[in-house]
């Protein structure tokens, strides 16, 4: 199902049925502020699983990453937040960021990488804020498979054309963008740029 969402302010009605998706294991692919992205609760293994095999990537290997709408959930999934840290992150987020955090004990097995660690996200996006909120818990969220090229994926009507077999629902939020987010290895001090991507980066910004 293709479902057309304002970006700016986002329909409730509309944004409910995408939690009953979500709720019921299944797969959406939404906007952020960013690419395009695949995502499903972090809850559900199926889900998951049914992600992995659309991007063809074993689960023990993936690297997954948690949307969140905000700051809360960062004591829930991310341990060892120093003062600095989280100053830089608040200044930081929303954004088009990926901060690698190490993982809690409240994160699911399948979704930490081998090194104990967990990528969060806080797009700057209503409609994804919309939804986590909605949810009450961040969204599993990886890149869509892309084989061509990127500006090829950034109309959500093509998209549907490409997944909509593969996929539950597609939301219709606006053109996407082309670029990645910037992914900041926050494990070491200072935070080390993984992947410099749509975020300008500049440590001393973090305050």
């Amino acid at each position: 199902m293709l479902l057309s969402i304002h970006p700016l302010n986002p329909q409730p009605r509309l944004i409910q049925n995408v939690v009953e998706v979500l709720k019921s294991g299944g797969v959406i692919i939404y906007p952020t502020d960013t690419l395009y992205g695949l995502g499903c609760d972090i809850y559900n293994t199926s889900a998951i699983e049914r992600i992995c095999r659309i991007k063809n990537i074993n689960p023990k290997k993936a690297q997954f990453s948690f949307v969140c709408n905000d700051l809360k959930h960062l004591s829930d999934f991310a341990k060892s937040i120093s003062n600095p840290l989280f100053r830089i992150l608040k200044n930081s987020l929303p954004g088009p960021y990926t901060f690698i955090l190490e993982a809690s004990k409240q994160v699911p097995k399948m979704l930490k990488s081998k090194k104990d660690t967990v990528g969060i996200r806080v797009p700057d996006h209503a409609i994804t804020q919309s939804i986590v909120q909605a949810l009450g818990n961040p969204i599993m969220s990886v890149s869509l498979p892309i084989e061509n090229d990127v500006a090829y994926y950034t109309d959500p009507e093509t998209i549907y054309q490409i997944f909509e077999k593969q996929v539950d629902l597609v939301i219709e939020g606006g053109i996407g963008g082309t670029v990645p987010s910037t992914v900041i290895d926050c494990t070491q001090w200072p935070p080390e740029i993984i992947r410099m991507g749509a975020g300008a980066w500049d440590i001393s910004f973090g305050g």
